[in-house]
């Protein structure tokens, strides 16, 4: 049957006229922010690493439009392909994986490095979105409803734990679980799980590696070792302390400046910020985070189907548990595990998969009310 042209153009000005523009101004006002930040964590440097981030976020930002031209539905059919080559490239992480202090966590491509961890997040996304999606219950899922969701979400996670990578498998194991718990639980069911998961703490704890006990206990007792293992998590609380109300200034932090602040790129990226800009400055970057975050439970709310559903929901609790899990461990409030901030820390893959993930976001919203 020949396709209506005019119809079809008719439909994409539809969907373009409901293009979120405010979600658009509030993830450019946090990566502006980014840039900015890294400009001066990077001061010192002889090759700034704001400009290879500004560029990851150009190329996110281009890719976020050409999503908004391809209906989110065509990507249910790709779930299980997607997920599949995520769990394919984790695995060649063994393989042919480059490793960097340790952790065996980037696959050359080229002249590029890439972290299929974080595809790996939008895979879990993709494809417990596809499943939800398909196996409806209407009374709610139990325990034997559950263990697929649960296995397509721990394959990956303990593929990156193995690396060993303890705050994206973290990540990972949380977008799953919230996806799970807002496709309707039973009551009975969600209590044995989180009596299960305590009890699987205890027993994991002692299989972890020693660094990660070490940052544990660390966490249950900072002043125990402020030179060793808690020295991140110290230097991390003094500088966000010493920004107080209005912060130093930009260029102007000496826990930055002078090397004290360890990893401050990446995992530490909002301590810069705090010690800079201070209590203000911090507030604001929250809110923003906030805003994108309410905004995407809306969308997921508003969704037209349950694909587009559980799309936003799981873009939205990955936002909102790198945010949070970040935020938590460089103020001291959780322990340090390694998640970066997203759109703050550099890295090309996390950039460009948490752009892709708000294209997809950003997409549900637009299409609400087209057929």
């Amino acid at each position: 049957m020949p396709v209506d042209v005019s119809v079809e153009r008719e439909g994409s000005r539809r969907v373009f006229a409901r293009f979120p523009w405010h979600v658009a101004i509030m993830v450019m006002g946090i990566c502006a922010i980014g840039v900015w930040n890294l400009a001066s964590a990077s001061k010192t440097e002889p090759s700034p690493v704001w400009i290879s981030q500004l560029t990851y976020m150009g190329l996110g930002a281009f890719t976020v439009f050409v999503l908004a031209f391809v209906d989110y539905r065509r990507f249910r059919s790709l779930a299980w392909i997607f997920y599949g080559l995520c769990i394919v490239l984790l695995v060649l992480v063994f393989v042919k994986g480059r490793t960097v202090m340790g952790a065996r966590r980037w696959i050359g491509i080229g002249p590029v490095n890439m972290q299929p961890s974080e595809l790996a997040k939008l895979g879990v996304i993709l494809v417990l979105s596809r499943w939800f999606s398909s196996d409806v219950r209407r009374d709610g899922y139990g325990l034997q409803h559950l263990a697929v969701p649960a296995l397509l979400t721990l394959v990956p996670a303990v593929l990156v734990l193995k690396q060993p990578d303890l705050g994206t498998a973290l990540v990972i194991t949380s977008i799953g679980a919230t996806m799970i718990l807002f496709a309707g639980v039973r009551w009975k069911t969600l209590a044995l799980v989180v009596a299960s998961v305590v009890a699987l703490g205890f027993v994991a704890y002692p299989h972890l590696k020693p660094y990660q006990k070490k940052r544990v206990e660390t966490f249950l007792n900072p002043e125990g070792d402020v030179l060793g293992a808690g020295y991140h998590a110290t230097q991390s609380m003094i500088a966000v302390g010493s920004g107080q109300a209005t912060g130093k200034g930009w260029g102007q932090g000496t826990q930055t400046l002078l090397s004290f602040l360890p990893e401050q790129h990446t995992d530490f990226i909002f301590s810069v910020w705090a010690e800079e800009h201070g209590f203000l400055g911090c507030s604001v970057l929250v809110l923003l985070y906030y805003l994108i975050v309410t905004t995407g439970l809306g969308i997921a709310g508003n969704a037209r189907d349950r694909f587009g559903h559980f799309l936003a929901m799981g873009v939205t609790g990955m936002l909102f548990w790198q945010a949070f899990i970040n935020m938590g461990m460089v103020t001291g409030i959780l322990p340090v595990v390694g998640v970066t901030l997203p759109l703050m820390s550099y890295g090309g893959s996390s950039v460009m998969a948490v752009l892709i993930g708000i294209g997809l976001m950003m997409n549900v919203g637009m299409r609400r009310f087209v057929n």
